[in-house]
């Protein structure tokens, strides 16, 4: 599937409440999960210590931090839509993001986007985006919510 482009508020209306596709997938490597660790201080052992997590961890392996999965929506997002012509790109929000698997190392994520509104704000758009995370070979995502960007076109 080719990339969206979206040039100004009109693009967005024809899909409006459609999927605008699927990232490609991206390996979660341990050295991500202990940067990540080390960026936002929580190192806590299920993420970090990877011979703990093998006899401990029900997953027998170190996860991913929820929060560095989230995390990697802005590159994945990239991966599907082009959006041109902005002056300024704000992350307003988050919206019903709800964990439903955790993600082991090694392990291979996508995100499946949605159009689920996008609103005119006085030449503001707000663009609200569903957001599903697969996690390759599982039946259950990561997680699923939506995230909201104000796009400030020229």
């Amino acid at each position: 599937m080719s990339k969206v482009i979206i040039s100004s508020h009109q693009d967005f209306e024809p899909y409006m409440g459609k999927e605008l596709g699927v990232s490609d997938y991206l390996k979660i490597t341990q050295e991500q999960i202990n940067l990540f660790a080390d960026a936002t201080l929580d190192h806590q052992w299920i993420h970090v210590d990877e011979k703990k997590a093998q006899t401990e961890s029900p997953y027998k392996a170190t996860i991913a931090h929820g929060y560095l999965t989230v995390s990697l929506l802005p590159v994945l997002w990239a991966q599907i839509v082009e959006v041109q012509n902005t002056k300024l790109l704000v992350n307003y929000g988050i919206e019903k993001l709800k964990f439903n698997q955790a993600v082991t190392v090694n392990s291979e994520v996508r995100v499946r986007a949605t159009l689920v509104s996008a609103v005119n704000l006085r030449g503001i758009t707000k663009a609200e985006i569903g957001v599903t995370m697969e996690i390759k070979d599982s039946n259950k995502p990561a997680f699923q919510g939506s995230v909201v960007f104000l796009y400030h076109f020229n």
